[in-house]
């Protein structure tokens, strides 16, 4: 499995990917611009489920904020899940009123 890459068009809009022998694996839809980083979907592959791709794309995500300094706004189902059950890890990089205090 390849690294995880970003892709963007011009207007900022895109996707994290995980891609093997060229085939997608997981993708996790965003849009980001000079502040935020909004993360709209994360999918995996029925045939890759359970190898924790998702993880490996919210990881990924969350570096390239922090590398940015930009907040991250969780619209994905998962990704805010993820923040809700672990605040302290992603206190950082959350644009949310649920961060931890």
């Amino acid at each position: 499995m390849n690294e995880p890459e970003l892709v963007l068009n011009d207007l900022g809009r895109g996707a994290f990917l995980l891609k093997e022998n060229g085939e997608k694996l997981a993708e996790m839809v965003v849009a980001i611009d000079e502040e935020y980083l909004f993360v709209y979907h994360t999918e995996v592959n029925p045939e890759a489920e359970g190898k924790g791709l998702a993880k490996i794309l919210l990881n990924t995500m969350v570096a390239h904020a922090r590398a940015k300094h930009i907040k991250v706004v969780p619209l994905c189902p998962y990704v805010h899940a993820q923040f809700r059950r672990h605040p302290k890890e992603f206190e950082d990089v959350w644009d949310g009123d649920e961060a931890a205090d």
